[in-house]
């Protein structure tokens, strides 16, 4: 799992130098804010089908996949050359639990219901929220990653009488806040 995890981040920094995947160039910053900070939430995963919401250069997905080999997961961005760069890391680290899947939230028709959806501060929780319902199974569970404590997101009226909860996460070596908002669909 190490030597994939640090195949990824070679491969990201490769991809970054022409694409642009990440303003995190440096590769120790790259090891905190991306594969440390993803892996973060791995506890608080739950079921087997993982929908990675607005995956980007695919962080959390791909470190998440990495270690928790037994569930899949689906990558989600509507960006093509971020999606194209997934699907070569996939092949790459050989990870066949992972599906790629260029599309917008909006208009993504899945086959399948997700037992949890993870997020990285892609929008405000609310509306992810309200975006995520129809895809998410019951009981399931929505996570969103966010920084700083999001106070003013939580106070929404569209979030009263969520079964929230809000946990404060350490990431080794990162010195900025992250917290994670899980939403239970019960």
């Amino acid at each position: 799992q190490c030597d994939r995890l640090l195949g990824f981040l070679d491969l990201l920094q490769r991809w970054s130098r022409a694409y642009n995947l990440t303003a995190i160039r440096e590769p120790a910053a790259m090891v905190s804010h991306h594969l440390l900070d993803s892996l973060a939430v791995a506890p608080y995963l739950w079921g087997e089908s993982i929908l990675d919401l607005g995956t980007g250069a695919g962080l959390p997905g791909l470190p998440l996949a990495v270690v928790q080999p037994s569930r899949r997961f689906w990558l989600l961005d509507s960006n093509g050359k971020k999606v194209r760069f997934v699907r070569q890391a996939v092949l790459d680290l050989r990870l066949p639990n992972v599906e790629p899947v260029q599309s917008r939230i909006e208009s993504y028709r899945p086959q399948r219901k997700f037992s949890t959806i993870v997020t990285r501060a892609v929008a405000c929780i609310a509306d992810l929220r309200a975006q995520t319902v129809p895809l998410l199974e019951s009981p399931g569970r929505l996570l969103v990653m966010k920084g700083r404590y999001p106070g003013d997101e939580l106070s929404h009226p569209a979030l009263a009488g969520s079964d929230l909860t809000v946990r404060s996460l350490r990431v080794p070596f990162l010195d900025g806040e992250r917290h994670l908002i899980e939403i239970r669909r019960d």
